[in-house]
C-alpha cells in the first residue's frame, strides 16, 4: 500500500494544534518554531558546563523521540522499505547535525554559530531558485549571513569547522524532512526518525552519561531542550513544509540566527556589535523580499 495514498489508513487525521497551525501564516509559525528551538539551544549551552554536548543532543533525541512515540498512539506500521530507510537516513542526519552544532557553539556564540550553520539551508534555496526575486532574497540572505558570522578563521577553528559540518547535516535535514512531510503522516514520523538517531549515538553518549543518572535537575534541562527544539519546533517545521516549497522553507530559516541573536542577547548575555545588527537587517530584508508564489 502506498503511504502517501489520499486512502491511506495510516495517515494521520489533523488534529486541533494542526487545524490552528493550517489556519495561521506560514512566517508566524516559523517565528514559533524558531523562539522554540533557539530557546532549546541556549538551554543546551547552559547545560555544557556539566555535561558533554553528546548526551546533551542524545537526551534531546531519545527524549523527544520517546515522548512523540507516545503521542502517535501506536500507529507505528505501515512504512515501505524506501520510506523506512529514508528515516534511517533522517534520523542519523539530523542527530549528527545536532552533536557537531553543539560542539559547535561550545565555542562560538550562539547567533553567530546559527549564523554560519545557514550556509546549509541557503544552498538548498540557491539550488532551488528559478526567479530573480528569489536571487535577490538569497543575495541578501548570504550578505547578511555572512555579516553574521563574523568570526575569524584564526580565532576557532575547530568550531569553525563544527560548524560547517552541522550545516551540511542542516541541509541533509532540510532535504530529507521535506520529503517526509509530504507523507502526511502524524508525530510517528519524527518519533521513529529522532529514535533511530538516538540509537546510533547511543554507545558514543553511554561514555559520559554519568552525570545525568539520577540527576533529576539535569534530566529535566534535558528534556527541556528535546521538547522545546524537537518536539516542538520540528513538528511545526514539519507542518510548514506541507504548506511551503523548500526553497521558500529554507529562505525563512534566515530567522533563525536573527532570533538566536536576540536569546543570546537576554539568556547568555552575548551581546552582537552594530555590524550584527546590519546583518539581521539584510536577514529580514531577505525574507521579505522573496517570492511567494
Amino acid at each position: 500500500m502506498n503511504a502517501t495514498s489520499a486512502t491511506d489508513p495510516f495517515r494521520a487525521e489533523p488534529s486541533a494544534a494542526q487545524r490552528v497551525m493550517g489556519a495561521l501564516p506560514a512566517e508566524a509559525l516559523f517565528v514559533v518554531s524558531s523562539l522554540a528551538q533557539n530557546l532549546g539551544s541556549a538551554t543546551a549551552v547552559r547545560l555544557f558546563d556539566e555535561v558533554s554536548p553528546q548526551v546533551v543532543a542524545w537526551g534531546r533525541v531519545a527524549i523527544a523521540g520517546g515522548l512523540l512515540l507516545a503521542l502517535s498512539r501506536g500507529r507505528w506500521g505501515g512504512w515501505t522499505r524506501e520510506q523506512r530507510w529514508l528515516l534511517a537516513a533522517f534520523g542519523v542526519v539530523t542527530v549528527m547535525m545536532n552533536v557537531t552544532f553543539y560542539f559547535a557553539i561550545e565555542r562560538l556564540p550562539l547567533g553567530k554559530g546559527l549564523a554560519i550553520e545557514f550556509i546549509g539551508p541557503v544552498a538548498v534555496a540557491a539550488a532551488r531558485t528559478r526567479t530573480r526575486r528569489n536571487a535577490v532574497a538569497l543575495a541578501l540572505a548570504v550578505t547578511g549571513v555572512a555579516i553574521l558570522s563574523g568570526v575569524e578563521l584564526d580565532n576557532e577553528p575547530i568550531g569553525i569547522a563544527l560548524i560547517l559540518i552541522a550545516s551540511c547535516g542542516w541541509a541533509g535535514h532540510l532535504v530529507l524532512g521535506s520529503r517526509l512531510a509530504q507523507f502526511g503522516r502524524g508525530p510517528e514520523t519524527l518519533g521513529i526518525g529522532l529514535t533511530i538517531g538516538a540509537v546510533a549515538l547511543t554507545p558514543w553518549a553511554l561514555i559520559d552519561v554519568g552525570p545525568v543518572i539520577g540527576d533529576g535537575s539535569l534530566l529535566a534541562r534535558c528534556a527541556l531542550v528535546g521538547l522545546f527544539s524537537s518536539v516542538i519546533g520540528y513538528s511545526i517545521d514539519q507542518h510548514v513544509l506541507r504548506r511551503v516549497s523548500v526553497r521558500r522553507f529554507a529562505v525563512l530559516l534566515a530567522l533563525i540566527p536573527v532570533l538566536a541573536l536576540a536569546i543570546g542577547i537576554a539568556v547568555l548575555d552575548q551581546v552582537p556589535t552594530r555590524i550584527d545588527a546590519v546583518g539581521v537587517a539584510l536577514v529580514i530584508a531577505a525574507v521579505a523580499t522573496q517570492d511567494r508564489s
